[in-house]
C-alpha cells in the first residue's frame, strides 16, 4: 500500500496544490471584481486604507493562488498566503466575540481557515513537487 502511495505523490501534491489555491484564485477574482464591496468588509473590520488593501489583497489571492496551482515560486506564495489567512482569521472570523447565534458559523469558518493556513505551511515547508515549475527550473526544488 505505501507503494502505491509513493507512486501517487506527484499527482497528489498536484491535485492538493490546485485545490488549495482555487480557493485563493477565485476569492481574489471576486474582490477584484468588487473592489467596493471589498473595501466595505475590510472597512467593517475596522482596518485603514480599505480601497487600497482591497486591491492588494485581491491581487495577493489571485497571483498567489495562481502561483500555487502552476507552482511557480510555490514556497513563497504559500507562506505569504498562509499567514494572510491567520491574520484574515483573527481579524473577520472573531467567534469568541459575537453574538451565539454567529459564533458557530464564524468558528467553522476559523477553524477551516487555520486548516488551510496548515496545507499552504506544508507547501511552505515541502516544495511543489515535480510536477511544477519551480521543479522545472530547478531539479532540487522537486525533492519534495
Amino acid at each position: 500500500m505505501l507503494n502505491v502511495l509513493n507512486s501517487l505523490k506527484s499527482p497528489l501534491l498536484l491535485a492538493g496544490r490546485v485545490l488549495l489555491a482555487l480557493m485563493f484564485v477565485l476569492a481574489g477574482w471576486g474582490k477584484l471584481n468588487d473592489i467596493a464591496g471589498t473595501a466595505g468588509y475590510i472597512a467593517s473590520g475596522g482596518l485603514p486604507f480599505a480601497s487600497a488593501l482591497a486591491v492588494v489583497v485581491g491581487l495577493l489571492e489571485l497571483v498567489g493562488g495562481l502561483a500555487i496551482a502552476v507552482g511557480f515560486q510555490a514556497r513563497w506564495a504559500a507562506l505569504a498566503l498562509g499567514l494572510f489567512t491567520l491574520a484574515a482569521s483573527v481579524l473577520f472570523h472573531k467567534f469568541w466575540a459575537v453574538p451565539a447565534d454567529q459564533a458557530f458559523v464564524q468558528q467553522l469558518l476559523f477553524m477551516k481557515n487555520l486548516s488551510v493556513a496548515g496545507g499552504m505551511f506544508i507547501v511552505a515547508a515541502l516544495g511543489a513537487g515535480s510536477l511544477s515549475l519551480d521543479a522545472r527550473r530547478s531539479p532540487a526544488l522537486a525533492a519534495a
